[in-house]
């Protein structure tokens, strides 16, 4: 029996705001900030396992998976620097939006409205994401198995999302949503927060090597996101598949 990953409530939840994908002043304003941080990082991270030359298109012949895509906000940079891409998520709203886009922008990116699991393709991927993605899904464990089988033999995996502590709840839900409204009530639910060792443990299930991990903070004063060591509430984990 096939497990479903799919959170209806989430995807409903996303689906009523997806006209605002692109407004870098509306619901996805954080992201928006967040965008050119794990933009870079994937880049460089990719660039040196890779041992990419190109400065230009250093994603030139490299294909990636982006799951969920949502309006194609990491879609598109991918695609910018040469990557064949594909993105996938559950919400038609989203796909739909991110097409759209997509033909203002005039680039190529095939975008599927479809779950890891219920994904039908052959391709196999050098890159796949899964950016802010996984704290809104059912069965963690089981998404990350299926998002691993696209993945191509020493092929990377990112998985960025929310560290479950008290902390996080103070600052991704109860500042972030309740005090300083950057985002909608209720976008998070602390308990489908994912601790970093857990994450690791259904990674090595899925025969993904864990190489590193590193924490995402928020500057409040200049507005800025920053890759550090702190993991205490935003982290980003790079796996490699064996």
């Amino acid at each position: 029996m096939k497990i479903s990953t799919i959170n209806k409530k989430e995807i409903e939840k996303f689906s009523k705001i997806a006209n605002e994908w692109w407004d870098p002043e509306g619901k996805f304003k954080p992201l928006h900030k967040f965008n050119p941080v794990r933009i870079k990082y994937i880049k460089e991270n990719s660039i040196n396992h890779f041992k990419i030359k190109s400065k230009n298109l250093p994603f030139k012949n490299l294909k990636i998976l982006d799951i969920g895509c949502g309006g194609g906000l990491l879609s598109e940079p991918m695609s910018r620097l040469g990557a064949n891409v594909t993105g996938i998520d559950a919400s038609l709203k989203n796909i739909n939006i991110a097409k759209v886009h997509s033909k203002k922008t005039k680039l190529n990116i095939n975008y599927i409205c479809s779950s890891p699991e219920n994904l039908k393709t052959k391709n196999k991927f050098d890159i796949v994401l899964n950016m802010e993605i996984v704290e809104h899904v059912d069965d963690v464990n089981s998404f990350v198995k299926n998002s691993s089988k696209f993945l191509k033999k020493n092929g990377l995996m990112y998985i960025a999302t929310l560290n479950k502590t008290l902390k996080s709840y103070i600052f991704a839900i109860i500042g972030a949503e309740y005090i300083l409204k950057w985002l909608p009530i209720g976008t998070h639910d602390w308990d489908k927060f994912v601790k970093p060792s857990d994450l690791i443990g259904y990674a090595k299930n899925s025969s993904l090597k864990f190489r590193k991990l590193d924490g995402v903070t928020f500057n409040p004063i200049n507005q800025t996101w920053n890759i550090n060591k702190d993991a205490g509430v935003n982290y980003i984990a790079q796996f490699r598949k064996v």
